[in-house]
């Protein structure tokens, strides 16, 4: 199975300009063949020559979209559908590629035709889900991401979980936000990403303790410490009235990240912004 993962199109607070690691944990999007595509199990046999083609045009496709590389992402994912007008994957990955070139009309089409073709395909709907999310549709977000949690069998579990917990956190739903992403941490406790966002609402609700622990639970890997990380960190131990603290990550965010906007901030004491 062809499987990439690419980040969220639009970030909120922060979606991390991470290492890979990050990216791949982040909420918006595999694309490939995904659950409950179809009815029977495909092997070699079974494909045609229309098939071989395609499949060797969505690989280089999902490689060049991976670098970013969109507009050959888009030709090889057009070379695929001429050769099956019917892969489900292709329009899925098209949508994905709309939704990065800033083309939303373009790119829902295409998640809906993808749906129309693999009705159960968990990986659309998370897709497609996370595209809603960015214009603000968050109930028609929130029963996209239940749909995909809903599939039997569906192995992404924490990846829509977590995109389903910032995706309600934007749309203020903090109860439900909070339980999406704490059940996403429940099932993956070392993911860096969760941990920063469901401490990230904690510090917005007011709950500064709860989000002391999910924050300095991040940093316990030095590597996955960012600038937003660490400004989180500062803001919880000053809101906590712990200076020692503060000073501390704020030290580090001036040593590992001195050109950041973060610590620009934490410079000019610009803590509530």
């Amino acid at each position: 199975m062809m499987v990439f993962r690419a980040a969220g199109f639009r970030r909120w607070p922060v979606l991390w300009s991470l290492a890979a690691l990050w990216l791949a944990a982040l909420v918006g999007c595999a694309a490939g063949p995904g659950q409950g595509m179809t009815d029977d199990v495909k092997t070699s046999s079974d494909q045609t020559d229309a098939d071989r083609r395609a499949r060797v045009r969505m690989e280089l496709a999902a490689g060049y979209f991976t670098r970013g590389q969109t507009s050959t992402a888009l030709d090889e994912v057009k070379l695929a559908l001429a050769a099956r007008p019917d892969l489900p994957e292709a329009f899925n990955l098209r949508g994905l590629i709309y939704a990065a070139m800033g083309e939303a009309r373009l790119a829902e089409e295409s998640f809906r035709r993808a749906l129309q073709l693999a009705p159960r395909d968990a990986d659309v709907m998370h897709n497609f889900a996370w595209f809603v999310c960015q214009s603000g549709r968050w109930a028609e977000a929130d029963a996209l991401f239940r749909q995909a949690l809903a599939q039997p069998q569906y192995r992404d579990t924490v990846r829509t979980l977590m995109a389903q917990g910032i995706c309600l956190a934007r749309g203020q739903r903090w109860p439900e936000a909070e339980a999406a992403l704490s059940r996403a941490y429940e099932l993956d406790p070392a993911n860096p990403v969760t941990g920063f966002h469901l401490s990230d609402l904690l510090f917005r609700r007011g709950e500064y303790e709860r989000a002391r622990f999910y924050i300095r639970r991040v940093h316990l890997r030095r590597e996955f410490a960012t600038p937003q990380s660490l400004w989180l960190a500062v803001r919880v131990e000053r809101r906590l009235g712990d200076a020692v603290a503060m000073r501390t990550w704020g030290q580090q965010l001036q040593e590992r990240f001195p050109q950041s906007s973060e610590t620009l901030m934490y410079e000019r004491g610009r803590f509530d912004e």
